[in-house]
């Protein structure tokens, strides 16, 4: 096993450029799967990958934050704080980081829940080029990211929603990989809608999002959302179709449209 302890950015990105090596932050996963013959990039030691700083409405939280500093930054949008202290136990978020729990390419990541829901956007670089893609854009399928090999996932940007609803269902209180999550972002203005967006996680091979269902609200009063509800609930009946998983399909399906009514309840429709 080779292993690269790059000290800024550029040098990261320079190891990375020469291929094969697979980068990881807190090595949560790693310590599970790790490959006594690959090479690996440690990417905590990054100082351009561990900031959380405010840009206009967005925050931008480095993809070498660990759980742990991005809940307790004053930054840190209230509704990805509430998922973080639903991961794990303490010790996995001083480890765990935002990038790894993207990077991962797993439906039941909690963060990239939020990232979903929020519309999150990724900052990818390499050596040579820089791109920013919506997040929805970067999950391909299980396990399967736009991730080309020579990029890292330098960064998330996403805005800071006040008001949220957030809820996991797992096996038990606490230490619990979810059986389904969800997420669900509202803003409302002088008696108008201007975003409504939902996001469940665990259910699929990818975190749902579906902004076309969403968009019927937007721009609609409180009344006229609630005459279109019943068309909004069933297209997401429609919509979400759960994999075979731990617990039966039928379980998960009852548990999505009962957050998704509980949701719509909650901000007044």
């Amino acid at each position: 096993m080779v292993s690269y302890f790059p000290e800024s950015l550029r040098e990261a990105l320079r190891i990375r450029a020469l291929g094969g090596a697979i980068p990881y932050g807190g090595g949560t996963d790693l310590m599970i799967d790790a490959d006594s013959n690959a090479s690996y990039i440690f990417l905590h030691r990054v100082p351009e990958m561990r900031e959380i700083k405010r840009d206009g409405g967005n925050i931008r939280i480095g993809a070498s934050c660990t759980f742990t500093e991005t809940a307790e930054s004053p930054l840190c949008p209230p509704i990805l704080r509430d998922a973080i202290m639903q991961i794990a136990a303490p010790a996995i978020r001083n480890l765990g980081t935002i990038g790894g729990n993207i990077g991962n390419g797993s439906p039941k990541a909690d963060s990239a829940l939020i990232f979903f829901a929020a519309d999150a956007k990724l900052r990818l670089m390499s050596a040579e080029s820089e791109r920013i893609i919506p997040i929805k854009e970067f999950y391909l399928g299980r396990k399967k990211l736009a991730l080309r090999p020579d990029e890292l996932i330098v960064e998330v940007i996403m805005p800071d929603p006040k008001r949220y609803y957030y809820r996991k269902v797992g096996a038990r209180e606490a230490l619990a990989i979810s059986r389904v999550a969800f997420a669900g972002i509202f803003e409302e203005a002088d008696g108008i809608i201007k975003n409504c967006a939902v996001a469940f996680g665990a259910v699929s091979d990818v975190i749902i999002r579906r902004e076309d269902i969403d968009t019927v609200f937007i721009g609609k009063t409180i009344d006229e959302a609630k005459k279109l509800k019943a068309g909004y609930i069933s297209a997401y009946d429609a919509a979400i179709v759960p994999i075979r998983g731990r617990v039966s399909e039928e379980y998960r399906k009852d548990v999505c449209m009962n957050l998704l009514r509980d949701f719509l309840e909650t901000m007044g429709i």
